[in-house]
């Protein structure tokens, strides 16, 4: 009695069994977003039927490709990237990648380590969320020469990075009008720190708000951090002054919470006293009391966006890229109300 091997399905054979081209399913697998959902799912359906299984390995060493892509942030613990990630992967999985993340916390070391992987060719691609070109590691060479690069939420200083993210200034924009809508003339900008390119763009959008307002009103920036921390060490400083503000937009919703925070503990009520926005939607802004007025990022779009930018690029480095600047929606809730002055 001999026992045989089993054959092994061939591309062939799920293209016979989906009725389809050989070529529609080589596309089906690389790029299914090219691909009409009706010829996905009778190609999916074969696969599974079949059990087939592209050699990736073989195609991988052909092409001189890792499929492997790095994302290099700041810190895994932004409340932003999570969501980002999510619509990254969705991404890279559907076209054969996978993702590979990198969390420098600002360490000059470790940023040089992971821009290793670029140069020895273990990933394909760089996302970048961290605001920079890398400080170490980057190789002195034309970015023609070296592996794609995207942005995602914050842009970088190179014209050869395309940039994935929402629009911060008009966004901002959106909600300073709101606040001036409710009547209020005092708007304090809780900035995120300097030097920082999205709160340095989001202070703009807040300027055309009040510039576009029926009166003349003061630009009022207050230094902070980005943090809940710092957004309560803004309000003590402010109630140094003579002067207060009837509202505060802020730069990011850590720091609106932290706003909220110190007013109710010197015993104000929010929005009855002061009102207060955010940006960002983070997960439990909605959570907090009150529920906070902010600017909601479409985080997973923009890593669906970012991660096809990428592939696009790895595929066909001739590929024109332009940036893509998601609109942000102001969700209204609790922390708003009329001016009362």
């Amino acid at each position: 009695m001999t026992n045989e091997v089993p054959k092994q399905a061939t591309i062939e054979d799920v293209a016979k069994l989906a009725g389809v081209s050989i070529a529609t399913v080589s596309r089906a697998i690389r790029k299914p977003e090219k691909v009409a959902e009706s010829t996905r799912k009778k190609v999916t359906a074969a696969i599974a039927r079949t059990g087939y299984t592209a050699n990736a390995m073989a195609q991988n060493l052909r092409m001189r490709r890792s499929q492997m892509v790095l994302v290099l942030t700041g810190s895994i613990a932004d409340p932003n990237f999570a969501g980002v990630l999510t619509g990254m992967e969705k991404i890279a999985n559907a076209r054969g990648y996978g993702v590979l993340i990198g969390s420098t916390e600002g360490n000059i070391p470790i940023e040089e380590k992971y821009m290793g992987f670029l140069s020895t060719g273990m990933v394909d691609g760089l996302l970048l969320t961290t605001g920079h070109l890398p400080v170490a590691g980057w190789p002195k060479l034309p970015m023609q020469s070296l592996p794609p690069v995207v942005a995602v939420g914050r842009p970088v200083e190179s014209d050869d990075v395309c940039y994935v993210g929402v629009d911060d200034v008009t966004a901002a924009k959106v909600a300073t009008e709101y606040l001036v809508s409710l009547g209020h003339r005092k708007i304090a900008y809780i900035s995120g720190g300097t030097p920082d390119i999205l709160s340095d763009m989001r202070h703009e959008g807040y300027r055309l708000g009040l510039s576009e307002a029926s009166a003349k009103l003061q630009d009022w920036r207050i230094e902070s951090d980005g943090t809940s921390e710092g957004g309560r060490s803004a309000v003590e400083r402010l109630f140094i002054k003579d002067t207060l503000p009837t509202a505060f937009f802020c730069f990011n919703d850590n720091t609106a919470i932290g706003v909220i925070s110190a007013l109710q503990l010197r015993g104000y009520n929010v929005p009855r006293d002061f009102s207060v926005v955010g940006f960002d939607d983070i997960l439990f802004s909605k959570d907090i009391t009150p529920a906070l007025t902010t600017i909601r990022q479409p985080r997973a779009k923009i890593g669906e966006d970012a991660m096809t930018k990428l592939l696009d690029l790895i595929a066909d480095r001739q590929s024109p890229q332009s940036d893509r600047l998601f609109h942000g929606d102001l969700m209204v809730r609790e922390s708003c109300a009329p001016s009362q002055s």
